[in-house]
């Protein structure tokens, strides 16, 4: 069983991300990304696109989740589900930098 430091994976990244998946696990059925978002940043998008649905939860901070028809806040430990065609963008409402992961998979047999 290999470990992954994703956060100091992320740290090294110009995007503050780090995406877990096919480079690591020779697998493209599901990915993972660890991401940080500094305080007031609102240019992390959320659009999971076809074939693709994801999880995002926040693991420190608190972000809102901006969509063109709603809007609305998640804090440390919360959760939602994006579908393939969603699309929202994250800003921090934190004092602080907010933290995140997000993991996603393939509809089948939508994705190729």
């Amino acid at each position: 069983m290999k470990t992954f430091n994703l956060k100091n994976k992320a740290k090294k990244e110009e995007n503050k991300e780090y995406i877990l998946g096919l480079k690591d696990l020779n697998t493209h059925a599901v990915y993972m990304i660890y991401g940080t978002i500094d305080k007031n940043d609102n240019t992390r998008k959320l659009h999971p696109g076809k074939g693709h649905e994801e999880i995002l939860c926040i693991t420190q901070g608190k972000v809102e989740v901006i969509g063109p028809n709603e809007s609305f806040s998640l804090k440390e430990g919360e959760a939602i589900h994006l579908h393939e065609n969603d699309l929202y963008y994250l800003k921090n409402i934190s004092d602080d930098t907010s933290h995140y992961i997000l993991a996603g998979g393939h509809i089948i047999p939508e994705h190729k």
